[in-house]
């Protein structure tokens, strides 16, 4: 294990090294980062490289969910996400395989991205988001740490200007769900979530607080 840890810091240095002299990469609100694993950050999602941008100052490992199809494209690309800490999700699957799999990794200490969202915002918007993301860290009960990745244009480009802001932990007290929770629960649960990361990356969730009330008496 000491051996593992002293690779993932070489590589982590190295990836760091390279990704700052091809964007102009800073970060915000590291004193929010925890200094042990097991905790749920919970991420907007611009680029494809936005579960590098989240890793490079977090210390512990992280776990990733990615289409089952990646883990197929070759076997050099599969060892890659697979080292990165990467596990497959195939569509159309339940749900609780997933989940259950999510909570795994947590309690093996193991921090999990998760991209709320499910797909890239090309406007630099935050949208709305799914319930995963409450279920996951309300079942574990896990703290989560809301994550703004913030460049402007609609594509990230060499060169680029890239804020990724940490928020305060949001903590699992605060995600408490019923053993059985309805549908209104996890929407609550889940706003409060994206609400935190709006803040992050737009300053203001007075739309947001707009959006999130009339999202919970809407039925899916």
């Amino acid at each position: 294990m000491p051996i593992l840890y002293g690779l993932f810091g070489i590589l982590r240095g190295i990836v760091t090294l390279v990704f700052k002299c091809r964007y102009k990469l800073s970060f915000e609100g590291k004193e929010n980062i925890p200094k042990d694993g097991g905790y749920v950050y919970a991420s907007n999602h611009r680029s494809y490289f936005d579960p590098v941008f989240i890793t490079l100052p977090v210390r512990t490992f992280m776990s990733y969910m990615a289409k089952e199809e990646l883990f197929h494209k070759n076997i050099f690309f599969t060892l890659l996400i697979k080292m990165m800490g990467a596990f497959p999700v195939e569509r159309g699957k339940g749900d609780m395989g997933v989940i259950d799999a999510a909570i795994k990794k947590l309690e093996k200490k193991r921090n999990l991205v998760i991209f709320p969202e499910g797909t890239r915002s090309y406007t630099g918007k935050v949208g709305r988001g799914k319930t995963g993301v409450a279920l996951i860290a309300a079942k574990a009960q896990r703290d989560v740490i809301p994550v703004g990745i913030i460049f402007d244009g609609p594509k990230l480009k060499p060169g680029a200007k890239v804020v990724v802001k940490f928020g305060k932990p949001i903590k699992a007290a605060e995600l408490a769900i019923s053993e059985n929770p309805d549908p209104r629960e996890l929407k609550a649960l889940k706003l409060k979530i994206m609400s935190a990361i709006t803040e992050l990356v737009e300053g203001d969730t007075t739309n947001a607080s707009d959006v999130s009330s009339k999202e919970i008496t809407e039925n899916e």
